[in-house]
């Protein structure tokens, strides 16, 4: 047997370049490179092993820790989980930017590698510069962390501990079932010790990417279920699209006459335009799909984790005889809401459900509903896409907002509505170009309002909605697509306040990625929130300080997005109509360089909730009546909802 004598950074670096993954027969590298941000905890262990031989690794230098993790999750969402970017940065406040990225992979079921610089595990010099003093317990440091939002955590203390540790990492982070963020925390002292690593540590390694097959029985009673239901409503979830199950999926839809919901990481993969696509389904849901979904005697979750967003907070099911069948490959996932259980691949599961519901020659009730639900969602659609402020106009949130509406045009100039920008950039993109977005309004407007022309080309993250997540996710959609697709990220301004810094990288990479940022002056979905619940607007829009009452409740303050991103080296375009929007969307996909194009949108012009209902907290006591009189409403909504 030989071996390598090298430290472990080095031997990190070496075992990376060696995995791969089979999925279906079709065999690629898993790792595609590592972006870093260097400091003093990780630039001469592990950003030495890089600069002396990164082998394959495409080395990508991040601007901001969370960014540049975001865009590693993003990379791995838009490659379906089938290739992954490993991430580094320093000991301390580099390690801790990073966690809230590594939730949002976990939350969302990404894998994403993070290895963060650590104490020293000698101790010798301790403390360290950026550690943080655990007076009951040395061991921990800032990376202990990471544990609550990682899939699996290990501290590498000797050098031999590397094997196992990435053994186990990269068992994790191929499992569709367990897979999410990956920490190896690694003390900058041990990164640089040398260790005679055996050979066969850095084999070629194939990690096949397993289907895992339903059981007989399982199949059997998912059948018989719905061979007894009349009405029964597939939801087509994230879990689906990674399975590849779109074909099964249409098969037993078109067959057996069962239309289907989509949620947020579902949609995307299935047209639009197709006659048993009802859209987005539950909080952010179209009129059709909730409608269809009130009447429904079973829902068919496929790859699903119900979120209370897709359940409407659990209230959304409202017949009485309503029964669930949960496909999943998670067992955590496939046991909600009392479910008949197939836990396993979804495709698999789908072909062998087709097969008996064929042999039982079933058909679903639905005589015109589905029909009937579609055509009037399009008629709500073609409004909505058709807005435009004129004085009285009443908005889709909060109603009479002349006052707000008026102000914004005064400040802004702009008398462009949510929904009618929406409208033409769907209109205007092509087939083939990819969207992202995470947080604030403009999700549900997608989930709602977006035409799903091309396969793979809507990319929300929504199971943890992270601001910041959608340009610095836009780098890494565009990593994964190539120079094929363009990449639009829809960002409000409040996100892109909170997180930006790789609209540099793009440059930097030659990575194009559009920007829309859609400006309302604060953070419009959660002032929503507030006024639709009977509070005022309190500390959610940009506002400067009124001397008087010492609040900020002052005039609008007024950015100009579009400097601060061509500061960056970025072509920009301002909008305050529509004919500014298309010339800006036009010119934008001409250029070669990344674009950001400033949206003066007016507040309070998103979509409504369209008979859905969300369970949010709210003061059960208060000195105004319309807070008193909203929680009473929640009350009584809350008796009739299922418990669990």
């Amino acid at each position: 047997m030989s071996s390598y004598k090298m430290t472990v950074a080095q031997a990190l670096v070496k075992f990376l370049n060696n995995q791969y993954v089979s999925f279906d027969g079709r065999k690629e590298k898993f790792v595609r490179g590592i972006m870093n941000i260097f400091g003093h905890g990780n630039v001469l262990g592990l950003g030495q092993a890089l600069e002396e031989d990164s082998g394959d690794l495409l080395i990508i230098q991040g601007k901001n820790e969370q960014a540049m993790t975001h865009a590693a999750v993003a990379f791995a969402k838009q490659k379906m989980r089938r290739q992954i970017f490993a991430c580094t940065s320093s000991v301390g406040p580099g390690a801790a930017n990073m966690l809230t990225a590594a939730a949002t992979a976990t939350a969302n079921r990404i894998p994403v590698l993070i290895l963060p610089g650590d104490t020293f595990a000698t101790r010798q010099p301790d403390p360290v510069l950026q550690q943080v003093e655990n007076f009951m317990d040395v061991s921990i440091s800032t990376n202990d962390a990471f544990k609550a939002v990682s899939r699996y955590w290990d501290r590498i203390n000797r050098p031999e501990q590397l094997m196992t540790a990435m053994i186990n990492a990269m068992r994790v982070l191929t499992d569709p079932e367990n897979t999410g963020a990956v920490t190896i925390a690694l003390p900058q002292d041990v990164q640089a010790e040398v260790y005679d690593y055996p050979d066969y540590f850095f084999k070629k390694r194939v990690h096949k990417i397993e289907r895992r097959i339903p059981s007989p029985d399982s199949i059997k009673a998912a059948a018989a279920l719905i061979s007894n239901k009349k009405k029964p409503l597939l939801i087509f979830g994230g879990g689906a699209k990674y399975s590849d199950a779109s074909v099964p999926f249409l098969m037993i839809a078109e067959e057996f006459g069962i239309p289907w919901g989509e949620t947020q990481a579902g949609k995307g993969m299935l047209m639009s335009s197709h006659p048993l696509n009802l859209g987005g389904i539950g909080v952010t849901g179209t009129l059709a799909a909730n409608r269809i979904a009130k009447e429904a005697d079973l829902i068919i979750g496929v790859g699903t984790r119900y979120t209370d967003f897709t359940t409407a907070s659990k209230s959304l099911f409202e017949n009485k005889e309503v029964d669930f069948l949960n496909i999943n490959v998670c067992g955590f996932d496939a046991y909600k809401l009392d479910a008949v259980k197939v836990q396993a691949d979804a495709k698999l599961s789908l072909e062998l459900i087709y097969k008996e519901l064929k042999n039982l020659k079933y058909v679903s009730g639905y005589k015109d509903e589905i029909t009937r639900a579609k055509n009037e969602w399009q008629r709500e659609l073609e409004r909505l896409r058709g807005i435009r402020y004129e004085k009285g106009l009443k908005p889709e949130v909060c109603g009479q907002m002349d006052e707000i509406l008026g102000e914004f045009r005064e400040s802004s100039g702009s008398t462009l509505t949510q929904t009618r920008a929406i409208g033409i950039i769907n209109e205007m993109l092509g087939r083939d170009d990819v969207i992202i977005g995470a947080s604030g309004s403009l999700p549900g407007d997608l989930q709602r309002m977006w035409d799903v022309k091309g396969e793979n080309t809507y990319h929300m993250e929504y199971g943890y909605s992270c601001m910041g997540y959608e340009i610095n996710g836009g780098l890494g959609v565009k990593i994964a697509e190539g120079d094929e697709k363009e990449v639009f990220a829809f960002a409000g301004d409040g996100s892109y306040l909170m997180l930006h810094s790789e609209l540099l990288t793009s440059i930097q990479e030659g990575r194009k990625i559009n920007v829309l940022l859609f400006d309302n002056a604060g953070f419009g979905c959660i002032n929503n929130l507030q006024m639709g619940h009977g509070m005022e607007s309190f500390y959610t829009e940009f506002r400067k300080r009124d001397n008087k009452s010492g609040k900020a409740c002052g005039e609008l303050i007024k950015v100009d997005y579009a400097k601060n991103a061509a500061s960056y080296g970025c072509i920009t375009f301002t909008v305050r109509n529509e004919e500014d929007l298309v010339k800006a969307l036009r010119a934008a996909k001409k250029t070669k360089t990344s674009t950001l194009i400033d949206i003066k949108v007016m507040p309070k012009t998103m979509t409504k909730g369209y008979e859905s209902w969300w369970n949010v907290g709210l003061a059960q006591t208060a000195r105004k009546k319309e807070i008193i009189d909203k929680g009473n409403d929640l009350k009584e909504t809350r008796r009739r909802i299922r418990k669990y």
